[in-house]
């Protein structure tokens, strides 16, 4: 289990490729700077996903990412900074 301070949570469970990183978006932009956003989903490809975005925005830092199980299905969990 990750252990980490967060100021919101999106849970993105059920929704697939791109939709977790566009709701990450979305709920991002209602936040100040120097918050994190914690995200649950259930899709595997998140993990790519909110690699690639942190390697290309300006405006966010992904801090990290685990794996956990939850009633016997894996769940990804990311927390993303908002840092502009």
């Amino acid at each position: 289990m990750t252990t980490m301070t967060f100021d919101q949570t999106l849970d993105a469970r059920g929704l697939m490729c791109p939709m977790p990183l566009v709701k990450a978006r979305q709920e991002l932009k209602g936040m100040q700077i120097g918050q994190v956003l914690k995200i649950v989903a259930t899709d595997k490809g998140s993990n790519k996903d909110f690699q690639g975005w942190a390697r290309t925005a300006k405006d966010i830092e992904l801090l990290a990412q685990s794996e956990e199980m939850e009633a016997d299905k894996k769940i990804f969990l990311h927390f993303v900074r908002k840092v502009k």
